[in-house]
């Protein structure tokens, strides 16, 4: 463990200070590492550093809104080796909630993601990915083999 110093003025990290115990962390250290995994990841991403990613796409839609539940199950089947789970959710008598688990290419996720929350009728889309490392485990008992995702931090 590499250890560093910062200097911060009274006033922020008062606000530091008040922003670690309003989200629950023990001490400053793991409030910052979380903060840098966090720009890390988010520099990958934009980079194009993170060839690969698992991620949760998060929207709602009205599920009135014409075809509209049958286009995003299409668009899911369209893209079913990255989906992984989703999971439905009726919020009142018009509108649902939907989370859909993604993992693979970045690139594609964001494609895919894009078209689900271009979608007419979809509201409040967001996309949250966190790059990772996949290689396939085989095990020496035959031909099984399954998917490892490992963080990159």
């Amino acid at each position: 463990m590499e250890r560093f110093t910062i200097s911060l003025d009274e006033s922020l990290a008062r606000q530091f200070d008040e922003l670690i115990k309003n989200r629950g962390y023990l001490n400053r250290s793991e409030a910052v590492r979380d903060m840098l995994r966090q720009q890390l990841d988010a520099q990958r991403i934009r980079s194009a550093e993170a060839p690969d990613c698992i991620a949760s796409l998060s929207y709602v839609y009205n599920h009135h809104e014409r075809d509209l539940a049958a286009r995003l199950t299409g668009l899911q089947h369209a893209h079913h080796h990255l989906n992984l789970s989703t999971m439905h959710v009726h919020l009142n008598h018009d509108d649902c909630l939907e989370t859909v688990i993604l993992r693979g290419p970045t690139a594609e996720v964001r494609v895919f993601s894009d078209k689900v929350i271009a979608e007419r009728g979809v509201r409040h889309g967001q996309l949250n990915l966190i790059p990772v490392n996949l290689d396939v485990e085989r095990h020496a008992h035959g031909a099984h083999s399954h998917l490892h995702s490992h963080p990159n931090t």
